[in-house]
């Protein structure tokens, strides 16, 4: 099992709101705004291929980026859907 980071934590216990898409773990390059992540999270079925697949093509983001942002959303929908 994988050990999270303090900004793991921080985003899955948080409300979504209008946070930046900076407070996403793994977001480092993206510019877009968390809640627009969350959307194509959720638009992806939650399936972590189909959601790192499309960090990739859109950001550029690496896969540890993509494994990060991935591992937020599906803890934060966990605690908050």
């Amino acid at each position: 099992c994988s050990t999270t980071s303090q900004k793991h934590r921080n985003f899955v216990s948080e409300p979504m709101g209008n946070r930046s898409v900076r407070d996403v773990p793994g977001s480092d390059l993206y510019r877009a705004a968390a809640d627009q992540m969350l959307g194509q999270y959720l638009v992806s079925g939650r399936d972590q291929g189909r959601f790192q697949g499309y960090l990739k093509n859109t950001t550029g983001a690496n896969a540890k980026q993509q494994s990060d942002a991935y591992n937020g959303m599906r803890d934060w929908t966990d605690n908050n859907m």
